[in-house]
């Protein structure tokens, strides 16, 4: 289990990454890359199948994060795999050919990517 647990934690790092990447890069453009809703998915079904995980066996035999915590982180990344898919669609019926999408909608992909974030370190 701890094996299957470290492979999923990896997923869900990357998938974060992949996430907080995407919007980084695109900071200069008026688009975001297709890929974000594909890290932040990847992300939250990591995140889903980790916490699974490690229910299942031992991992947590020391009470483990606080199931608030979880809900919270929870909450969050299906909102920005829902923004992120938003982004996509968006993106993909632009007129200009340039992939814009709404600033307020890429840039509170970001900002909520940092609060996941700040939550899963201070928490």
């Amino acid at each position: 289990m701890d094996f299957l647990y470290n492979v999923f934690t990896v997923l869900h790092f990357v998938g974060w990454a992949i996430v907080l990447g995407g919007y980084l890069a695109s900071l200069r453009s008026p688009g975001l890359y297709r890929g974000v809703f594909h890290g932040a998915a990847t992300a939250l079904v990591a995140g889903v199948l980790m916490v699974g995980v490690a229910e299942m066996g031992d991992l947590w035999a020391s009470g483990g994060p606080s199931m608030a915590k979880i809900g919270v982180k929870l909450t969050v990344a299906l909102v920005i795999a829902v923004l992120a898919f938003v982004a996509k669609r968006q993106g993909s019926k632009a007129d200009n050919g340039t992939g814009a999408v709404a600033p307020a909608l890429k840039h509170s992909i970001g900002a909520l990517v940092l609060v996941n974030i700040v939550v899963a370190v201070f928490w």
